[in-house]
């Protein structure tokens, strides 16, 4: 839906907000903006549920029998036996209660919501559907939100997906119907943090029935009717017990013909208990919480302990790539431009130093081995650089919305925003085109219209303005879709008019070297916007009227190191007969040479 229709919808103003009385009569209306337990799971049902299990009743009626016969010593043991099993059981399913009061700590104790027409900083538990939210770097969304207005803005949704890097957000409207969470980049998900920009939204869902609402719903939901292999199994040996204990009764009865007496009843109970595997139960609790335990340590939260079995009959596991296999902490480390061949970038880490090297001999693959002088032949100082390069760096540095600084104190470096964008921001660093210095000095660029990357489109595009009025769009994105937007190249030292096919035929080969290699890729492109091309204001522009006859300017190589646990976890999973799935968007020759590094592909 549009901003307009949700406006509509849910009766606010996106300038002024709700009133006052509105706000208290939707706080009636959809109640305070808190998570709640729904009644929560009440301790003596818990309790129950854990006794009036079929093998626990067993025990109970064994224990029972056992003190009618003066077998005291077995009678307290299956008492200790099912008190054991009682409490464990009800300890795991309280954690769920604990779980969702941690949900509700994390939600933004305060919001600045516009009210009134003014600006006011209120309670969380008092934001209500139709509320204008205002966000800035380090804010906790309060409330689930359809963003209206959005700047460079990013947010932080590990915890409801998992992805580990910032999320980038638009104001676009999304017209797929049944769009997974992560891909919903114009909604600001409640508890989710707020990394980067600045944005408004208008509040959609609260409390409950926010995302956030729905993950703590489902944790107190009591679990599913289905058993697993290992319940059903005991629940079969429980009756299977039971049927063996009548029988031996029987037996004894039949054999004293039926004359019970005193010893014979005696006699026949012990039997029967005997029968039954009263030590089974606190073996199979006791294995479990030592499963339960080594989770913990590896910050996993067991809800039930039945759960266990279900997580070692897993046969795949699909894992982002990403900030997962990977450790995010990018660093470029080769561009190549078509009319000059490949360059080798020196330097590792945020620092912006490194050398520029002209390849002319390549005798490793290994990314980790290009900071190694036996790659390169000649240093390239930064007066040798071309037109064509100076633009790349350009582009990389502007057509970027992240920042690199260095610390006061300690002297060293660090990148703020997307790991992809910081390599990039370092590379136009170390040539001497960093996007401070090209938009603080005489001739200062200044960005006038950007278009945000989306997992459709896979690229992103500027339009900077320099001092002297002129206009220049930069686009960055997947090679693919940058040649597709792409009409000239340069060529023997002029600009060359180029169909996009065979743009793509000359790319191509140089793209899957780089891929193959494991360097993430991204290519770049410019063009330079004619006076009264664009009219109106930079809103008003269309991004089909600016990604259009754009000059390829090349391609470069972004290196993303494994982590170090990540081959050796792998290993674990092949030895323990789990398929390892790795999940990327990069291109194919990148995906696999990353995945042969770490172990998913075996080494040919």
């Amino acid at each position: 839906m549009s901003t307009v229709e949700i406006e509509d919808l849910l009766s606010t103003n996106i300038n002024n907000g709700l009133t006052t009385n509105q706000v208290l009569e939707r706080l009636e209306k959809y109640g305070p903006n808190s998570l709640i337990g729904k009644g929560g799971v009440n301790p003596f049902k818990i309790l129950f549920r854990q006794i009036v299990d079929f093998m626990a009743l067993i025990l109970v009626a064994a224990a029972v029998l056992s003190f009618v016969i003066k077998d005291y010593a077995e009678g307290i043991v299956l008492v200790i036996i099912v008190i054991i099993n009682a409490v464990v059981g009800f300890l795991q399913e309280y954690k769920a209660e604990k779980t969702v009061e941690a949900l509700n700590k994390i939600t933004s104790p305060s919001s600045r919501v516009l009210r009134d027409g003014h600006l006011e900083l209120v309670s969380t538990t008092n934001v209500v559907p139709g509320e204008i939210l205002c966000f800035e770097p380090g804010d906790v969304i309060g409330a689930d939100c359809r963003l209206f207005e959005a700047l460079n803005f990013e947010t932080d949704e590990a915890l409801l997906t998992g992805e580990a890097l910032p999320v980038l957000k638009t104001i676009a409207p999304i017209l797929e119907s049944d769009c997974p969470l992560g891909d919903r980049t114009n909604i600001g998900y409640s508890s989710t943090v707020v990394t980067k920009g600045r944005a408004k939204g208008i509040v959609f869902a609260t409390g409950m029935n926010s995302e956030v609402g729905k993950v703590a719903a489902k944790l107190m939901e009591p679990s599913d009717s289905k058993k697993t292999k290992l319940v059903e199994a005991l629940k079969f040996l429980s009756w299977a017990c039971l049927g063996f204990a009548i029988i031996f009764v029987i037996i004894v009865f039949a054999i004293n013909k039926f004359k019970i007496t005193g010893e014979v009843l005696v006699y026949s109970i012990s039997l029967a208990i005997a029968v039954i595997p009263e030590s089974l139960p606190v073996i199979l609790t006791l294995v479990m919480s030592l499963g339960v335990k080594r989770m913990s340590k590896q910050r996993a939260l067991v809800r039930k302990l039945n759960s266990l079995e279900v997580l070692g009959s897993i046969t795949d596991i699909c894992s982002d790539k990403t900030g997962t296999l990977t450790q995010a902490k990018m660093v470029l480390v080769r561009c190549w431009i078509p009319d000059e061949g490949d360059f080798g970038i020196h330097g590792l880490g945020f620092e912006p130093l490194g050398e520029v090297h002209k390849i002319t001999k390549k005798d490793s693959s290994d990314p980790e081995n290009c900071d190694k002088e036996s790659i390169f032949s000649q240093m390239i100082s930064l007066d040798q650089f071309s037109d064509t390069f100076v633009n790349l760096a350009k582009a990389a540095a502007l057509c970027n919305m992240s920042e690199i600084k260095q610390d006061s104190n300690s002297g060293e470096w660090y990148g703020i925003g997307d790991p992809t964008e910081i390599a990039l921001q370092v590379f136009a660093n170390k040539v001497g085109y960093g996007k401070q210095l090209l938009t603080t000095k005489e001739n200062a660029w200044t960005t006038e219209c950007e278009f945000s990357f989306d997992s459709t489109v896979k690229r992103m595009t500027v339009v900077v303005k320099r001092s002297d009025g002129q206009r220049v769009a930069f686009m960055k994105g997947a090679t693919e879709r940058v040649v597709e937007s792409c009409k000239f190249t340069v060529m023997r030292s002029k600009v060359t008019d180029i169909h996009p096919n065979e743009l793509f035929e000359i790319v191509e080969p140089h793209l899957n070297e780089v891929a193959s290699d494991g360097l993430r890729v991204i290519s770049l492109c410019y063009r330079y916007i004619k006076e009264g091309e664009l009219n109106g204001s930079p809103e008003t522009w269309n991004r089909e009227d600016i990604e259009k006859e754009m000059t390829y300017l090349g391609l470069v190589g972004i290196y993303d190191p494994p982590r170090p646990e990540s081959k050796m976890s792998v290993e674990k999973c092949f030895r323990a007969g789990i398929m390892v799935r790795m999940l990327t968007g990069d291109h194919p020759a990148t995906a696999k040479a990353i995945a042969r590094e770490i172990g998913i592909i075996p080494d040919k």
